[in-house]
């Protein structure tokens, strides 16, 4: 990966069309303090989530402070851990209740804010749609992902390749989770996903599995048609001085993963 020069915000690395546009913020380059601050709970903060506790002028900063690096305010989402897919193409002020959003006009930027959630973007190798995807462990196992290339597939009118690029979240070593959420995988899981899904749960403590979100986006990718899949190495409960995480602290911020087609 990348990191811009201004900041330590990421630019996904990964073989897209020129026109598809990419972005994913750090917990750096704002102006949030305490939890939603920095690692060490000064200034500086990049939190984008309104919902959370933080100083609402704060947050209203740093999302000015993102928009300047965007051809348009994100669509924000109020994201519930579901399946829903809205449309980041039309222009109005609502909140859609939803969990992912597609795009095939220029310029608007589809977004999914996380602390430990993993955000997925998408886009089609010809490059005339995008879309962003919030896959927490629910949504994931529900069918978010393949929801959301549904979507793209009949926004685009096209069913060419896709690319997929995972975004920071929770790693593998620090996920872990009860024997529900495994069995909850492995009853959606075709016979030849089963060893891919029980290879992704390591047994930990009694009754407790780790779990790689990672290894569990890639299967569901597959499944629906997306075998080009780029980035899932970062761990957000590992790397305090980089990102948010709601698993390590609950108290605090919120970073962005964003995707938009350039003119």
């Amino acid at each position: 990966m990348t990191m811009t020069d201004t900041s330590a915000w990421i630019v996904p690395d990964w073989p897209a069309p020129a026109r598809v546009r990419a972005l994913s913020t750090t917990r750096q380059g704002g102006v949030s303090t305490g939890p939603y601050g920095l690692a060490d709970g000064t200034a500086g903060g990049l939190n984008l989530g309104t919902h959370v506790g933080d100083d609402p002028v704060a947050v209203a900063t740093n999302r000015d402070r993102l928009a300047s690096r965007l051809p348009a305010m994100p669509r924000w989402l109020e994201q519930v851990h579901g399946c829903g897919v809205a449309t980041a193409d039309d222009a109005t002020a609502d909140v859609p209740r939803a969990d992912a959003s597609v795009a095939v006009t220029p310029g608007h930027v589809c977004a999914i804010m996380t602390a430990d959630c993993l955000p997925v973007l998408l886009c089609d190798t010809a490059g005339t749609v995008v879309g962003a995807a919030h896959a927490g462990w629910r949504g994931l196992c529900d069918g978010v992902i393949e929801a959301t290339l549904t979507r793209m597939a009949q926004r685009a009118g096209t069913q060419s390749g896709w690319l997929a690029w995972l975004g920071p979240a929770i790693g593998p070593a620090a996920f872990e989770v009860g024997a529900e959420v495994r069995e909850a995988f492995l009853q959606q899981a075709s016979p030849s996903e089963r060893d891919h899904v029980e290879a992704a749960f390591v047994a930990g403590a009694p009754g407790k599995y780790l779990a790689d979100l990672y290894a569990l986006a890639r299967i569901r990718l597959a499944r629906a048609g997306c075998t080009q899949v780029f980035g899932g190495d970062a761990c957000t409960v590992s790397d305090a001085d980089r990102f948010y995480s709601y698993r390590r602290d609950r108290v605090t911020g919120r970073m962005a993963t964003l995707v938009w087609l350039a003119d």
